[in-house]
C-alpha cells in the first residue's frame, strides 16, 4: 500500500512541489508550522530513520544538500532555518516515509516541541 508521500511523488496527489529530480520530490507542507516549512522526501519509499541502511548515506546527505538550495531559493538561508527528521509516534512522525522538514521564515525557539 503506497503512502501519502509516496503518491504525491508519483504526482497521483497534486502537490506545491518547490523541487523534483529522479531521488527527491519536496513540497511545501500542508499544515506548516512556519511561513516556510517544505518537506523533502526521497521517492524510494523507507518508513523510517531507523530502516536506513549504510548504502542510505549519500541519499540522505543529497536530501540536506537540497534542503540548503530550497532554503536560498525561498530566501531563507540569510536568517537561518530548521532542519528536522522525526522519527516514530513519540518522535512526532504521522507518515512513515522519512521526509525532512525545512522550517524558516521566523524565530525558532528551544527546545523544539
Amino acid at each position: 500500500m503506497s503512502t501519502l508521500f509516496e503518491k504525491i511523488a508519483a504526482g497521483e496527489i497534486p502537490a506545491d512541489i518547490v523541487y523534483s529530480d529522479d531521488e527527491i520530490v519536496a513540497f511545501r507542507d500542508i499544515n506548516p508550522q512556519a511561513p516556510t516549512h517544505v518537506l523533502i522526501i526521497p521517492r524510494r519509499p523507507i518508513p523510517t530513520v531507523l530502516d536506513l541502511e549504510a548504502g542510505d548515506a549519500e541519499l540522505v546527505g543529497r536530501m540536506v544538500l537540497v534542503a540548503g538550495q530550497i532554503a536560498r531559493d525561498v530566501g531563507v538561508d540569510a536568517g537561518g532555518y530548521r532542519l528536522v527528521f522525526n522519527c516514530k509516534e513519540d518522535g512526532g512522525q504521522e507518515v512513515y516515509h522519512i521526509h525532512l522538514h525545512l522550517l524558516g521564515g521566523r524565530k525558532m525557539s528551544w527546545p523544539p516541541g
